[in-house]
């Protein structure tokens, strides 16, 4: 192993409470490399020249580069105004958004986590969106699942393969406790698809709440129906945007035009844009006025490239995106990203979130001039877009699967006349003190005394079909952990077995499930665990809109599961005394 290559974000005792202290969004933000050069390199690249976006799986086909990235993160109360409005907030060395990873493609990426939430203590965990955690679940990060949470007071270490590359994030599985602020982007530098010359990083989108999560969190699975639904106060562009202070009915300190985020184009050159929806509940229109879009990848998926002039991100979605800089050298533009509006999505008090995007000459204290002017938007406000348009780079054709399993998604109100949803009738709740994982490790993977754990055996099948149908008025963003997933169809009604682009159908970890309507999910079965599959709406996830997938029961009692693991549940049982603490939702 190249050990030593250091990649930690010291810990800020003193933060400007406004930008939370991380450069996303600026002008004095770091372009991106091609990909990362202070590590052994074979004919030029760090995985080597034989391996394209072309030939190579992301998923399956990771080098061993042999390099440890390391990360040292503090989790942390602290308070920032990412909108002018001052709130307390969880973040990670202080920064909001929370540090950037960067790693290559084959790498091993080493996160310590130190717990220091007190005022009142919290546990917690990070989860790595995307990534694949082959014979690795133990490092996936969902308390009840794959862990205990990490006490306060305590420290975990993540460690796992950098597989597949792409652009993505991280974030806290613990309850809804990202939306207060634990999260940032995932960057795994690989292979080109398409070649661009300007790399502008991470472009982050959320939907942000002035309320504290756990206030939210007793409304969403509370008796009062008026809050089953609750609307965000803000939308933010790398973690930025202006707030109206004089609409503001708290004491909270609060700042108008509070700075937007800004980038650069130069004239004649062509940009790649990371966007990503590191929301909690919205489904993102991003676009940018007066230029047009070149989709190049889904999730952590190259695709053959399309053009878009608005692109639909639910949560968790990522696109990368090319823009050719068609301006004149003094232009300024607008960036834009709208929450969609409707039944079939969720409410929004600020939608709008802006960024401005300045060519080389342009005074950077200016703003647009009318001449910027806004796409139409006539994408459906609740799916995603065409699924003939996300055809992989990397051709994959599905086999038949082995396993069938029909799932109806749907809510209720429980015994005590709390919010629920469901997943065929049965609602998950998950124990902190005793993941799944370690008991599967165990020998143990039948629960009929806890079908709140709403676990599908699927055995030692090789590929496994999901058909979801929907039967709520709202859309979900819908997730599977630890695999590339095929999807096959998507739609309103009901699924008439048709697999659009059947040869090479579109992949990706997030799809939209519409509202009413179907979604038919596959993957190869080829990763033992106990694998989350849930919705990404963190609400929806927290009210129990969750299964798991046990996979390969042999094959778990197999996997090397490190003592940490059972050491963390050693220190949250010494936390909580053995008993679950003031758990009101699903855990996750």
């Amino acid at each position: 192993m190249v050990r030593g290559v250091q990649c930690s974000q010291p810990f800020a005792a003193t933060i400007d409470s406004r930008k939370g202290g991380n450069q996303l969004g600026t002008l004095n933000a770091t372009k991106m490399p091609a990909f990362l050069t202070n590590n052994p390199m074979l004919n030029g690249f760090p995985w080597g020249s034989s391996k394209t976006a072309y030939s190579a799986d992301g998923y399956y086909d990771a080098p061993n580069t042999g390099v440890i990235r390391s990360y040292d993160f503090t989790i942390a109360r602290g308070t920032v105004a990412p909108d002018g409005y001052e709130k307390e907030s969880m973040l990670i060395n202080g920064q909001y958004p929370g540090p950037t990873i960067e790693a290559n493609w084959g790498d091993t990426i080493q996160v310590t986590v130190h717990n220091n939430i007190a005022n009142p203590p919290e546990g917690t965990t990070l989860h790595w969106h995307g990534q694949r955690q082959y014979r690795s679940e133990a490092y996936d990060g969902v308390p009840s699942v794959s862990q205990c949470p990490i006490a306060p007071g305590s420290t975990y270490t993540y460690t796992f393969q950098a597989n597949p590359w792409g652009s993505s994030w991280y974030h806290s599985h613990y309850s809804s406790q990202y939306a207060e602020g634990l999260w940032g982007p995932m960057i795994i530098h690989g292979p080109n698809s398409v070649n661009y010359d300007v790399d502008l990083g991470p472009v982050t989108i959320n939907d942000y709440y002035h309320t504290p999560y756990f206030d939210i969190l007793e409304g969403v699975v509370g008796t009062d129906q008026s809050k089953f639904r609750p609307a965000s106060d803000n939308n933010l562009i790398n973690g930025k945007m202006n707030f109206d202070c004089s609409i503001s009915t708290t004491a909270n300190k609060c700042t108008n035009n509070a700075g937007i985020s800004k980038f650069r184009f130069t004239s004649g050159k062509t940009h790649l844009l990371r966007l990503m929806n590191t929301g909690t509940q919205g489904v993102e229109k991003f676009s940018i006025d007066n230029h047009v879009m070149s989709v190049i990848a889904t999730d952590n998926v190259p695709i053959k490239p399309y053009d878009a002039t608005v692109v639909t991100l639910a949560v968790g979605q990522r696109s990368d995106v090319l823009v050719n800089a068609t301006g004149k050298p003094t232009d300024i533009y607008w960036m834009r990203a709208n929450l969609a509006q409707g039944q079939c999505t969720e409410p929004a008090n600020q939608p709008l979130a802006l960024a401005a995007i300045y060519y080389e000459h342009a005074s950077t204290t200016g703003v647009p001039s009318p001449n910027s002017t806004a796409h139409v938007d006539t994408t459906d406000p609740c799916s995603n877009d065409d699924l003939a348009q996300q055809v992989p780079a990397m051709q994959q054709t599905p086999t038949t699967p082995a396993k069938t399993i029909n799932m109806n998604v749907n809510f209720a109100l429980n015994a005590t006349g709390n919010l629920v949803w469901t997943i065929n009738n049965q609602t998950f709740r998950g124990d902190y003190n005793s993941p799944v994982l370690l008991l599967a490790k165990g020998g143990n993977t039948s629960f009929p005394d806890h079908p709140e754990r709403n676990i599908y055996n699927v055995g030692s099948s090789s590929s496994v079909r999901v058909i979801l149908k929907n039967t709520t008025p709202t859309s979900h963003p819908w997730h599977f952990h630890g695999h590339e997933v095929f999807i096959l169809a998507a739609g309103t009604g009901t699924w008439d077995g048709t697999v659009v682009n059947p040869s090479n159908p579109a992949r990706r970890d997030v799809q939209l499930l519409p509202a009413g309507g179907y979604l038919a999910l596959q993957w190869n079965s080829d990763n033992p665990g106990v694998w989350p599959f849930h919705c990404h709406i963190a609400w929806h996830l927290s009210g129990g809109l969750y299964a798991n997938i046990l996979e390969d029961p042999a094959g778990i009692r197999d996997l090397d599961i490190p003592s940490t693991s059972y050491q963390v549940c050693r220190d949250w049982a010494a936390f909580t005394g053995g008993s679950i603490p003031n758990q009101i939702d699903s855990g996750l």
